[in-house]
């Protein structure tokens, strides 16, 4: 099963993420030497926002690591890294608005958000259990469903990553449109601002496509297996 032709299904999703990590990073870092016109770090544009949309009790850390920026919809805390909550580039207030608009989306309970948040333990246990359970019914019990509940739990990873599309792309949206409409980046600075939060998108549908990638893999297996 570890050394089989079905690995081949996931080395174009490999290399595609590959190149996905290699877009946001190398876009990331070329417009982050860009400074934008006004002069705004990214924590007094999040600040800014965040306020102007009614949302004084979200508070802003700064966290490690480099693009580890996040919003916590546990704590409502939005946590930004160095980079992006000093930074004055383009880059780094088009991450800080992403972040900010996924604080939004969860204020105004955004459908696609409140189910990506639902499904996160439920997708954190399927992971872990559909390999589990595939690999006992693939090893010792082909005959079983084991192989089949295993695939269904997986499917509960799919859906994950798939929602999770929606809810990136609207942030970014968002993002955009709160940038312009509060004359934080000028139009010149929109677009830079756009490619980089277009980048970032990219590794999400890296991830899709990895664990859509997975899943042919499993009923291929199976299919095999019987």
């Amino acid at each position: 099963m570890f050394y089989d032709w079905t690995y081949i299904i996931l080395i174009p999703a490999i290399i595609f993420t590959m190149y996905a990590q290699g877009k946001v990073n190398s876009t990331f870092n070329k417009y982050l030497r860009v400074n934008s016109q006004k002069g705004y770090t990214g924590v007094e544009v999040a600040r800014m926002i965040l306020d102007s949309e009614g949302l004084e009790n979200i508070a802003i850390q700064l966290t490690n690591g480099h693009l580890s920026d996040h919003y916590d919809p546990r704590k409502r805390v939005l946590r930004l890294s160095n980079a992006v909550y000093n930074g004055t580039s383009v880059a780094s207030l088009g991450v800080a608005a992403h972040e900010v608009g996924h604080a939004i989306q969860h204020f105004r309970g955004y459908a696609p958000l409140m189910i990506r948040n639902s499904l996160v333990p439920i997708a954190s246990f399927g992971s872990q259990a559909a390999w589990i359970l595939f690999l006992i019914g693939f090893i010792f019990a082909p005959e079983s469903n084991l192989m089949n509940i295993g695939i269904v739990f997986f499917l509960t990873v799919i859906f994950f990553h798939i929602i999770t599309l929606p809810v990136e792309f609207n942030a970014s949206s968002r993002a955009i449109m709160l940038l312009e409409s509060q004359g934080v980046l000028s139009s010149a600075e929109i677009t830079p601002a756009k490619k980089v939060l277009n980048a970032a998108a990219l590794t999400y549908v890296a991830s899709t496509i990895v664990a859509i990638s997975q899943l042919l893999r499993l009923l291929l297996l199976r299919g095999r297996r019987r």
